[in-house]
């Protein structure tokens, strides 16, 4: 078996930047995963230079994103975080882990921060940890906000009797696998279309320009890790959604649902990188909070950064949109309703009588009587749930069950023996997916809506039957080298 030969020429030609990075990211491919192809070796590569925060600290590739993960420039005043941070509500704190709670604890010493709070589903994630809301008042963080900007949920439900999906499950799996791409550098050939790739503020900024080709490219598609697009049974339980005020206007039954989970692809974790870079280069701090470097929104690069962030967050809905048009259009029916929400964003909202930029980094809005869905796992149903806006979560919920296992430990304890026998219990089909998305890597998403019941209630519930993910993902180079892949 020949061995992997990388060239420099290789790396600049998928977008890895000329310095250190190129000679390290060689090395380390050529050492540790001698035998790939060029071809498996490259789409490691694109990966990581997508998402490179997704790799730090996690087997031989951390080099290789550390390298491309912004650093502060050295020198300047390093501005100190406040000896006691702000109070913020936990909730399910008793399943919530330490670095979760240690990353919040950080947040909250933040001389920006003003309120703050922890969901229950948290885990630690980069700068401020996943499932952690922040207020702050005329300051974005870019990596409170998140690398996939504008990562949303998207139901639509439909006036079909779901007992067809187990009738015809070929050909809802067809539908499925035409409808959108997975994987992280996946690139449609022929591109779709859809009016927020006309809007002007891809001419406005320099960095928008050169990410728009890529956009067209990858709009409609999934992306990678715990991305999905599903079809399952809907039952709607509350016996007051059918009245208009309640802002759902379905009667109680059972309906087929087609539920997606996906972010804005390259677009957000290229805004993201880059303004965050800028937020450390303007604004130092300590290492354990070097991460929730900020911007002011009055400063040019603050309101570049908000604008790329909304832009950013339209192109992940209008991704979700056409998977949806695509399938609605196959089944021949338009959907009764559609919920659809974000939840790694940041908004201006109204906090104790004064304006506030409140970041969701992986938590669902759930201001009074606002529609959202909560999913719990490929086997797991999915709450659809209404906001009650309550204050002390500064009206934010969990944006799903949660991760219990990292990806590693998944890939190292869970075996596809046990994954399968799940899938039956269950009677789901999965088509793609990896032990590293297997349920039990996911807590009890029972448990996590019991501890956040005065935050949401339940309308109804989505269980999944027929789940695609990333087929290409994790492979066995991941799993012996113990990679992670999405978040």
């Amino acid at each position: 078996m020949s061995k992997l030969k990388l060239r420099g020429k290789d790396l600049r030609n998928i977008g890895y930047p000329e310095g250190p990075v190129i000679s390290i990211a060689m090395n380390i491919m050529e050492k540790n995963f001698k035998h790939l192809s060029l071809e498996d070796a490259l789409e490691i590569l694109r990966a990581i230079l997508q998402s490179p925060n997704q790799y730090a600290h996690e087997g031989p590739l951390d080099k290789i994103a550390e390298a491309l993960i912004p650093k502060p420039k050295i020198g300047g005043e390093e501005i100190p975080l406040n000896k006691t941070g702000i109070d913020f509500n936990v909730f399910g704190g008793e399943f919530i882990e330490s670095g979760a709670l240690q990353q919040m604890y950080t947040a909250a010493k933040l001389p920006v921060a003003v309120a703050g709070a922890l969901m229950p589903d948290a885990h630690a994630g980069y700068g401020l940890p996943i499932g952690g809301v922040l207020a702050t008042e005329n300051v974005v963080i870019p990596y409170g906000v998140g690398v996939d900007i504008g990562c949303r949920m998207c139901l639509s439900i439909f006036d079909i009797d779901p007992i067809e999906l187990s009738k015809r499950e070929p050909y809802f799996k067809r539908e499925l696998n035409e409808a959108t791409l997975f994987g992280a550098g996946a690139t449609f050939e022929k591109e779709s279309d859809h009016e927020v790739m006309e809007r002007d503020e891809w001419n406005q900024l320099g960095l928008l320009q050169g990410l728009q080709a890529r956009a067209w490219k990858q709009l409609g598609s999934s992306g990678s890790g715990n991305h999905f697009v599903e079809f399952g049974t809907i039952d709607i339980s509350d016996e007051n959604v059918s009245s208009e005020e309640s802002g759902f206007g379905l009667k109680k039954g059972r309906y087929l649902g087609l539920l997606s989970h996906s972010g804005s692809r390259a677009l957000g974790a290229s805004i993201a990188n880059h303004y965050t870079k800028i937020a450390k280069e303007k604004r130092k701090l300590p290492g354990e909070a070097a991460n929730l470097a900020w911007l002011d929104l009055s400063e040019q690069e603050g309101a570049e950064y908000w604008m790329a962030m909304n832009l950013a967050g339209d192109y992940a809905s209008a991704c979700h949109h056409i998977i949806h048009d695509k399938i609605a259009r196959q089944l021949g029916t338009k959907p009764l309703k559609m919920v659809e929400n974000h939840h790694n964003f940041a908004w201006k909202e109204t906090w104790e009588g004064r304006e506030v930029i409140v970041h969701r980094k992986g938590a669902t809005p759930a201001g009074k009587n606002m529609l959202g869905i909560i999913p719990g796992s490929m086997t797991a149903p999915g709450f659809i749930v209404r906001g009650k806006g309550e204050p002390a979560s500064l009206s934010s919920a969990s944006h799903g069950a949660g991760r219990k296992m990292s990806r590693t430990a998944a890939l190292n304890t869970i075996t596809h023996t046990t994954l399968n026998e799940m899938l039956r219990h269950h009677g789901v089909t999965l088509i793609g997916g990896g032990l590293d998305e297997a349920p039990i890597a996911y807590k009890d998403i029972y448990t996590v809506m019991n501890a956040q019941k005065h935050l949401v209630e339940t309308v109804g519930l989505f269980y999944p039957k027929i789940v695609k993910m990333d087929g290409a993902q994790p492979k066995n180079w991941q799993k012996k080298k113990g990679e992670i892949l999405g978040e």
